[in-house]
């Protein structure tokens, strides 16, 4: 086996397979990682296939390495310009559908105009943790509760279930 890529790095390799969750890339030294599927685009990737085919030469780097298992990110070797996600809505573009609506010519639910403290206002850069990085952060915790959750309903509702 070769040496471990460096966490942070940026390398060159070639998709190898294509499956639903993501892509196998091949780097130098004959190591492979994955790119998982939320690491290919900065926009929401449906299939795959749509941004990339099986032998193409990929820019990726290196999110991960542990027990030789190797995570990689296209959408993060983008130059930092073509990297910032998109905190809010442009003044003066379009309304999401399911968001609130103004109501009476754009006075607020309660009667008056909005304050300015009640305007939503941009989301500051969060420093060192990226948003997709506190998401699975968030993700991982509560997976972890619902599963302690689950097993103490579990344990209350007694031996058997009863058929309905």
């Amino acid at each position: 086996m070769g040496v471990e890529p460096e966490v942070g790095s940026i390398m060159e390799g070639r998709v190898t397979a294509i499956m639903k969750f993501g892509a196998f890339v091949a780097l130098e030294g004959g190591r492979s990682g994955l790119v998982h599927i939320s690491e290919i685009a900065n926009s929401y990737v449906n299939d795959v296939h749509d941004y990339l085919q099986e032998g193409q030469t990929v820019k990726v780097r290196v999110l991960a390495s542990e027990n030789g298992k190797i995570n990689l990110s296209i959408k993060k070797a983008l130059p930092q310009e073509n990297n910032r996600p998109f905190l809010h809505r442009p003044a003066g573009g379009p309304r999401s559908a399911g968001g609130p609506r103004p109501m009476n010519g754009g006075e607020h639910p309660s009667g008056g105009n909005r304050p300015a403290s009640a305007r939503p206002q941009p989301i500051p850069p969060s420093g060192d943790m990226e948003f997709e990085d506190k998401l699975k952060k968030f993700l991982s915790t509560s997976e972890g509760k619902m599963a302690d959750l689950n097993r103490s309903v579990d344990g209350k509702r007694g031996g058997k279930r009863r058929r309905s």
